[in-house]
């Protein structure tokens, strides 16, 4: 009837026969599939595939969601290539349509149709083509055309009963009964995985797998896991920046290509000849996202790049004010894929997360950096003022998360306003801040920013500069960090009528090594009109007496700070004076009352955050007592707990520790190289991790029998420890050096070097297992009396000599005359 309407006659039949045979053909032929064979491996994406396929066999419009080079196509060609035979499926490639009305032919050509004949449009022709039989058609790169494409869409879906549509897009089509499938980064390896963690998440098989194309001599290993999991990491787990990052392999070591990541996008500039322009290099994909916004959106965007980590509307208002409300760009961002719903908020607002490459990309856009970072900064500093009278109490478990979430805001407005020289922004940001960086726990951290802010020239008020003042010098202990010329100028608030500046004095004589004038200082404040001055005066009393020595003090003293601490409802202290406890008792050989006081601290720990550094020193207790397996799968449980760096860090080491005394050394090697790459760039700047990952490389290389390896690697342990105040630490290498005159049978000397540390600590550590084994030794080589004697010999040694003694014997064997 339609062949009679066009000819206006009935059609002869030959002419019948002749189009039924034209239609037949077409039929035939688009059984078929234009679907091009894969060249390369398809990685990880096992979940988001059987979506898909579940969405299709439910949803006749399936819309894959997400970033550039999130591997939208890939997935939309895999899932169809699967339904090949089954039915026709067929690909149109729609990036390179520049007129929205040119849409419907686009499609018609891929599907083999090259012009639309009687003149007929090609909608027509499309319906013509695709209603006798099933049908799946994958649309690709909806997202500069939608409106055109969701109209085409809508009309196929209408007339084509059995036709399911598959599109991929970096926003939705919009259309009624539209199912849409969000295609994630690929999923990283966890913080600080070894070789195998790696390989088993889909972002470090992607690379590894791109890389080994590259440099068939590529391979993951315990020395360059962390390196691997960090690129993908600074990538977003984006499929397209890994593959161009591992094919930089085939020229570059890959630390070298972390390395090279500060400017990613001159990095990632050479990508597949073949590929579409605009999915060649990184900046392309970004350029092509970034100009399908609008202005307006383009503005914000620009103005978001100067946030870290997540934010908030109420925070993006503030900071970057425009002519629509704040949620409703970042809605639209949200669905053009520039920004992620971040899975981890405070549960009181949906917050934002802006993938690390749209971010630096954002920044080379920002045209006003200064002015939007100041007014970041000005927001920040009233959020953590807001905060600051609530974190000394009962009510820092509502506040501390709160502020948890911007944490990464804090760091980032903190430096810009030292940055920029504006200390008022910069000091009362870091008194409001300076508890909660201290209860946060990276002691190294808080003490690097606390020291920046009160570099920059006074002006602040005593109010604002004496607080800061008190928590960098605490956290400087705690960390160990010794910065003569920041200690220098906090003396002027150590006369203050402050309640903070209570324990400025003392924490000054301690960082000075002058430990009598700083029991004589607290003494002179003790006690204190202000409950928690008490209370952290008895802490820093403590603190103290540990590094002179005197351990049995510092337990009474930790238990007093612990008892008072908990009369306020102050968690931190509570929970640090009571881990400082276990590891004194763990040292004076008690550790079942180590392992007493350390299950009391966790509970409290968690409440704050996480124990990970609780759990740490309670396997190292069991360790001490004896149950090396009770003590590795504590380890193992902080280690596959995603912790912060510096306590992967030390998990690690003591994970070594264990597999050295074992007599697993291949394990202490990984360990150690895990150890090292998990702590991240702070290595440089962390002298504590450099003395104990040096200590612990020497014990190993003791172990191999490799006594020059290790006498180098304590000089750089001792040269580290040397900058810190630290005793204890000092004392641990000392019974490490123990053991290099011990391997050359200089009993005597081994036996004097433990009795020095053993001083120096104020206890031997007895069950210290590689203490215990050497002591063991010297004993069986010298007779309990002669040991004693010598041992002896090193407790009466004073400070001074103790130092000059652990220097004589790592020098080299042929300096010393001893």
């Amino acid at each position: 009837m339609a062949l009679a309407e066009k000819l206006g006659a009935d059609p002869s039949p030959e002419l019948r026969e002749a189009h039924l045979a034209v239609l037949r053909e077409e039929t035939t032929r688009l059984r078929g599939s234009n679907l091009r064979a894969a060249l390369t491996s398809f990685v990880g994406r096992d979940a988001e595939l059987a979506l898909v396929d579940r969405r299709l066999a439910e949803h006749r419009l399936v819309t894959l969601t997400g970033p550039g080079g999130v591997g939208k196509t890939r997935l939309a060609t895999t899932a169809a290539s699967a339904l090949a035979g089954e039915q026709a499926v067929w690909f149109a490639e729609l990036a390179s349509v520049s007129d929205p009305a040119d849409v419907p032919q686009a499609v018609l050509d891929a599907l083999g149709h090259r012009t639309a004949p009687h003149g007929r449009d090609a909608l027509d022709r499309l319906t013509d083509a695709l209603s006798p039989a099933p049908a799946v058609l994958v649309l690709d790169n909806c997202e500069h055309h939608l409106d055109a494409v969701a109209s085409l869409a809508d009309g196929l879906l209408g007339s084509c009963p059995d036709l399911r549509l598959l599109a991929t897009s970096r926003e939705p089509l919009g259309l009624l009964g539209e199912a849409l499938v969000p295609v994630p980064p690929l999923g990283l390896a966890s913080t600080g995985a070894d070789a195998a963690g790696v390989l088993v998440s889909p972002a470090g098989r992607l690379f590894v797998d791109r890389a080994r194309a590259a440099n068939p001599d590529f391979a993951v290993t315990a020395g360059n896991a962390g390196v691997v999991a960090e690129i993908c990491r600074r990538l977003d787990g984006l499929p397209l920046a890994i593959e161009l990052a591992g094919a930089r392999i085939r020229s570059l070591p890959v630390d070298r290509v972390l390395a090279l990541l500060d400017d990613r996008f001159q990095l990632l500039n050479q990508g597949n000849r073949a590929a579409l322009p605009r999915h060649r290099t990184l900046r392309a994909v970004v350029d092509w996202s970034w100009d399908l916004l609008d202005e307006a959106e383009r503005s914000v965007a620009a103005a978001l790049a100067v946030f870290g980590g997540s934010m908030t509307a109420a925070a993006v208002d503030r900071v970057c004010p425009g002519d629509l409300p704040a949620a409703v760009v970042l809605s639209a961002l949200v669905d053009k894929s520039l920004l992620a719903v971040d899975s981890v908020h405070d549960g009181r607002s949906i917050r934002y997360r802006m993938p690390d490459t749209i971010r630096e990309y954002g920044l080379e856009k920002l045209a006003d950096a200064d002015r939007v970072r100041a007014a970041h900064a000005r927001y920040f500093r009233e959020i953590a003022e807001q905060a600051a009278p609530h974190l000394r109490g009962p009510e820092q478990l509502e506040w501390a998360p709160r502020l948890a979430a911007d944490r990464d805001n804090f760091r980032v407005a903190l430096r810009f306003a030292c940055g920029a020289g504006d200390a008022d922004t910069a000091i009362r940001l870091a008194t409001a801040l300076a508890y909660y960086l201290t209860m946060h726990g990276d002691h190294a951290e808080a003490a690097r920013l606390l020291r920046m802010a009160l570099e920059l020239p006074a002006g602040a008020t005593e109010a604002n500069r004496v607080p800061a003042t008190a928590a960098y010098l605490l956290n400087a202990v705690l960390s160990g960090e010794v910065v003569p010329e920041a200690i220098g100028r906090c003396r002027e608030s150590a006369g203050s009528e402050h309640p903070s500046g209570a324990v400025v004095e003392p924490l000054i004589a301690l960082l000075t090594g002058d430990f009598d004038a700083a029991l004589a200082a607290i003494d002179r404040r003790q006690p204190h009109p202000a409950p928690l001055a008490r209370a952290m005066l008895s802490f820093v009393r403590a603190l103290v007496n540990g590094n002179r020595g005197a351990l049995r003090q510092t337990c009474d003293d930790l238990a007093a700070a612990a008892e008072r601490f908990r009369a306020l409802g102050e968690r931190w202290g509570m929970v640090s004076s009571l881990t400082y406890l276990g590891i004194t008792r763990t040292m004076l050989g008690d550790p079942d009352a180590a392992i007493a006081a350390l299950r009391c601290s966790m509970a409290p720990a968690r409440e704050l955050g996480d124990d990970h550094h609780q759990r740490i020193w309670l396997a190292t207790a069991y360790a001490h007592a004896g149950d090396a397996e009770r003590a590795g799968a504590e380890l193992r449980g902080v280690i596959g707990s995603e912790p912060a760096a510096q306590h992967l860090a030390l998990a690690r080491l003591k994970l070594g520790d264990l597999a050295r005394g074992d007599g697993d050394l291949r394990a202490a090697d990984e360990q150690y190289d895990l150890a090292w790459w998990a702590v991240g760039p702070r290595r440089d700047v962390d002298p504590v991790f450099r003395s104990l990952h040096g200590m612990a490389r020497a014990r190993l290389a003791l172990a191999r029998g490799a006594c020059e390896e290790a006498r180098r690697d304590l000089r750089s342990a001792l040269a580290a420890a040397s900058k810190t105040s630290d005793l204890v630490l000092v004392a641990a290498i000392g019974s490490a050096i123990a053991e290099l005159p011990a391997r050359t049978g200089q009993f005597a000397a081994a036996a004097e070097l433990l009795g020095a540390a053993g001083a120096l600590r104020g206890s031997p550590d007895a069950l210290n297992p590689d203490i215990a084994r050497l002591t063991g030794e010297l004993r069986a080589a010298l007779g309990d009396p002669a040991a004693v004697e010598a041992t002896a010999r090193g407790n009466d040694l004073n400070h001074h000599e103790i130092l000059g003694l652990f220097e004589h014997h790592l020098a080299a064997p042929a300096d010393t005359g001893r």
